[in-house]
């Protein structure tokens, strides 16, 4: 854990969240900031920083998370979705811990 890491500050319960399930590895959670009519997170309870600082000791992780993404989909009453895996500054990733977004169900419509 970084003590600096709003993910790792929603992971120890430290920072409230939507969470829409967790496990050992995981944590899964709504978007603040949502894209779409569902967008929401997986997140590792592991820091790490983002897809670049992973290796081979992170596979299983990593395939736990995108095996998860269509199983809660689903069960977010998505039939088709997009994932997204934002990596360093210059591939816009925000928050510096390994994150999946999931995205479905079509743009979130505007608030007026």
């Amino acid at each position: 854990m970084s003590s600096d890491c709003i993910f790792c500050k929603i992971v120890s319960g430290a920072i409230p969240s939507k969470k829409i399930y967790e496990d050992d590895d995981v944590i899964v959670f709504n978007d603040i900031n949502p894209s779409a009519k569902v967008h929401f997170l997986i997140v590792p309870k592991l820091h790490v920083e983002s897809l670049l600082n992973c290796d081979s000791q992170h596979q299983a992780l990593l395939g736990r998370m995108l095996l998860l993404a269509p199983k809660i989909a689903k069960e977010q009453g998505l039939a088709g979705f997009k994932t997204l895996i934002n990596t360093g500054r210059e591939g816009g990733q925000e928050v510096f811990h390994l994150h999946v977004h999931v995205l479905g169900g079509g743009e979130k419509t505007p608030k007026t």
